[in-house]
């Protein structure tokens, strides 16, 4: 089991929130919600559903610089104040 760590950016859009995951954009890993914490949700389960694809079609999951995702094999949790 490994622990994948992504950066997530979360900023308003017109009336909503916009956020995305800079390491899985490309695969998708985009989304928005009324409010900021609703767009981080949503993200998380969007980032969820990118990675459970990319691993079922054993596509590699990308790694990009440390500020931007990390993974371990350690599990770890993940705190935002």
């Amino acid at each position: 089991m490994k622990t994948y760590i992504f950066k997530a950016v979360v900023e308003p859009d017109e009336n909503v929130w916009s956020a995305y995951c800079p390491a899985l954009l490309q695969q998708g890993a985009a989304t928005w919600g009324n409010t900021k914490e609703e767009a981080l949700h949503n993200l998380e389960d969007v980032v969820k559903m990118v990675l459970e694809s990319l691993l079922e079609h054993r596509e590699l999951i990308p790694e990009g610089p440390t500020d931007q995702a990390q993974i371990s094999i350690e599990p770890q949790v993940a705190v935002t104040l």
